[in-house]
């Protein structure tokens, strides 16, 4: 190793140390340590991991550690161009050096950000784990190495913790606001501030950055160049595409089409139409690919039946619905696809399972979530029930769901008020959609 790099390096862990931690909206994600695990913050580009990571160390100064003991140190700098794996041992010799009463005596807090730059880093990572008093957050994205990977490759040494756009909370609270008690009573004037914020976060949506006031004139770029990084370095470049018009086709397809029915073989029909040559399996290793890099995600048909879940389509979302509106001019038409995007967004925050339901009626519910201790909820999303055989007829389809699923809580979310008179059904909960959105039930 030069002294160019081992200089840079104390340089850098100097400034760990001492910097004031940055202004940050926290996240709801689980900052506590995890005994004889690495924590791997994952997550799709530009969603707010590295943030994450110093909030983990701001909770833990907050708590009363001392800030030499907090370490937060990033790979990508141009000045640790040469840097190997077998040199990461200097990262501890240098720290050490500066603190050596804390080796061994004091656990030290260590987020490792885009250490998979560094071919063979794990190796590093278990071995600081083994012989030091150390708790260990790692995180990355590349074209080396997805942030998914950075869990699997510590084989079992590391648990994950999934970073989203932000949930309506904490954009609400990004903005100044505080997000009300769940069973609190809110007058009309505070309903309607409730009704604003929901609406700008519509507008808005997750990503940090881009929700930001003065990014409103640049947000469409942004948000289009956070799909291009995916598309060329977290897909093309890692898994050697090279059609990439076809790749770039595929996207705007899918972003196009939020919370539809996903049907490669339409989509491979009409790109055969427009004279895009790829095969049908490709399209199936590109969503792969891209489910891998956190831009979308889909969801199966509610079904005991593996063979009833492969034959019919799945339902496609995408990790934040701005980035449909991107890449859509006509967003207007499509309210109710975004709600219903948000809402599956909430429901994976939350830790739930997803299908959709199709009754033996042939109607449609768009979500049987499933939380982790077996509870099932019916979700219906509709963006506008203002008319009463809109209402019926959502009604209709969480009815006729709940006779395969009778255990399950149904609710219907929605973006308007009911015709006057609607009569909802006493085991049918009925819920604006930013309150759900506020506090999920």
């Amino acid at each position: 190793m030069n002294d160019q790099i081992r200089n840079a390096i104390r340089e850098k862990l100097g400034d760990a140390v001492s910097r004031p931690f940055p202004a940050f909206t926290p996240r709801e994600a689980d900052t506590a340590a995890l005994p004889g695990k690495a924590r791997a913050v994952i997550g799709m580009r530009r969603a707010g991991k590295t943030t994450f990571l110093q909030q983990c160390l701001a909770a833990r100064h907050h708590a009363g550690v001392p800030r030499e003991r907090l370490v937060y140190f990033n790979f990508e700098d141009e000045r640790l161009d040469g840097l190997q794996a077998a040199d990461l041992g200097v990262l501890l010799d240098e720290f050490y050096r500066s603190f050596p009463a804390l080796r061994q005596k004091e656990c030290v807090t260590w987020c490792l950000d885009e250490i998979q730059i560094l071919p063979g880093w794990e190796k590093f990572a278990r071995r600081m784990m083994d012989s030091e008093n150390v708790e260990v957050f790692l995180s990355g994205s590349s074209a080396r190495m997805l942030s998914r990977e950075v869990a699997t490759t510590m084989r079992g040494r590391a648990l994950e913790t999934v970073i989203t756009p932000f949930s309506f909370r904490e954009f609400a609270r990004s903005r100044g606001l505080a997000v009300p008690e769940a069973e609190r009573l809110l007058s009309p004037a505070q309903q309607s501030g409730w009704l604003a914020c929901f609406d700008q976060y519509h507008e808005c949506g997750g990503f940090p950055e881009a929700g930001q006031d003065s990014m409103k004139p640049h947000r469409v770029a942004l948000l289009q160049g956070y799909v291009d990084t995916v598309i060329f370095r977290d897909v093309a470049e890692r898994h050697g595409i090279a059609n990439l018009p076809a790749l770039r086709a595929f996207v705007r397809q899918l972003l196009r089409q939020p919370a539809g029915l996903l049907s490669i073989t339409k989509i491979h029909a009409d790109f055969r139409s427009r004279g895009i040559s790829i095969s049908k399996e490709t399209l199936l290793s590109l969503l792969s690919h891209l489910e891998d890099a956190f831009l979308v995600f889909t969801v199966p048909i509610a079904s005991r039946s593996e063979r009833r879940q492969q034959v019919n389509p799945r339902k496609l979302y995408v990790a934040d619905h701005s980035l449909s509106a991107a890449f859509n001019p006509a967003t207007g038409a499509d309210r109710g696809h975004h709600l219903e995007n948000l809402v599956a967004c909430e429901l994976t925050r939350q830790g739930r399972t997803l299908a959709y339901v199709k009754t033996a009626q042939g109607h449609e519910v768009d979500f049987l979530a499933t939380a982790q201790d077996g509870g099932t909820q019916l979700i219906q999303v509709a963006a506008d029930i203002g008319k009463a055989d809109t209402l019926e007829r959502e009604i209709r389809a969480l009815l006729g769901a709940a006779v395969e699923f009778p255990q399950a809580q149904k609710i219907l979310i929605s973006d308007s008020q009911p015709p006057r008179g609607a009569v909802i059904p006493d085991d049918v909960k009925l819920l604006p959609a930013w309150r759900w959105l506020l506090h999920p039930v």
